[in-house]
């Protein structure tokens, strides 16, 4: 992890790094609701692409772990857990689903441990330790619960009920301890996923230009960062290689924590 300055106050849109040839790698974790109002059935899917610009699609072995945490409980959910092909523009790839019951009120921590997936481009490993929080029927129980992943981003607020024009805030944690000054790269999910034939769409949800693909920040000292929020819809937030030491099979690995967050329009009522 390099250090840069220590950052702890709301981006704006201006405070972006982007290449037109360059976007960040986000395992996703994905289901399209994350407030629910009753129980019901959900399929979660787990490609690993450049969800903001169409990017090409990557090979995935079978994950290391997939677990829920609900109401102080943890379940291995890794039995379920099945493969798919999944497309991105031209380019498709073995990717993951599971599906899961959304039986009782409160939140369901998500929690994804991908094999490590080697980059050639950049001869290392990347392991995106990723988690998705569900809510169902209003009863917050478990959102900002740790689950113990080696690598997590612990959220500050409501990840499932952020509001636009709003923030969201949390904590980079590596093995248990705040990781001061961690990198962070944020996208919007411009390519919605259609579930039921496993792609990304081919045109945007019509908000986001790709060249406002990429933002990136830095976290304070204490591993806290905060992000302002400007339009609906599903954000990712990447912390990036949190242990410079760290190795698999002989060549660096980059450990990151990857959460997945929805924000929502309030609409207002007229009189």
């Amino acid at each position: 992890m390099s250090t840069r300055f220590s950052i702890f106050s709301v981006f704006s849109l201006l405070s972006i790094i982007y290449s037109p040839t360059l976007s960040a790698h986000f395992q996703l974790l994905y289901t399209p609701d994350l407030m629910l109002k009753k129980s019901t059935d959900i399929t979660l899917k787990m490609p690993f692409s450049h969800p903001a610009t169409l990017g090409a699609m990557m090979e995935m072995p079978k994950p290391e772990a997939f677990t829920v945490l609900h109401k102080g409980q943890q379940k291995n959910l890794l039995a379920g857990v099945k493969p798919i092909q999944w497309s991105s523009g031209d380019t498709k790839a073995t990717a993951y689903e599971a599906a899961f019951k959304i039986k009782s009120m409160g939140d369901y921590v998500f929690s994804l441990t991908p094999t490590p997936y080697f980059e050639e481009s950049e001869a290392l490993y990347i392991q995106q330790f990723t988690k998705t929080i569900i809510n169902n029927a209003g009863l917050p129980t478990d959102w900002n619960t740790e689950t113990g992943a080696k690598a997590e981003i612990v959220p500050l607020n409501k990840p499932y009920a952020v509001l636009k024009g709003g923030t969201f805030s949390g904590i980079v944690k590596y093995q248990g301890e705040p990781v001061p000054f961690a990198n962070i790269e944020i996208e919007y999910l411009n390519y919605p996923p259609i579930t039921q034939s496993n792609r990304f769409a081919e045109k945007t949800a019509g908000q986001l230009p790709d060249s406002f693909a990429v933002h990136t920040l830095t976290a304070d000292a204490n591993g806290t960062f905060v992000f302002g929020i400007p339009m609906a819809g599903t954000w990712g937030f990447a912390a990036l290689d949190l242990d410079e030491t760290a190795r698999y099979n002989g060549k660096r690995v980059s450990i990151d924590a990857v959460i997945w967050i929805q924000a929502h329009d309030i609409p207002l009522r007229g009189n």
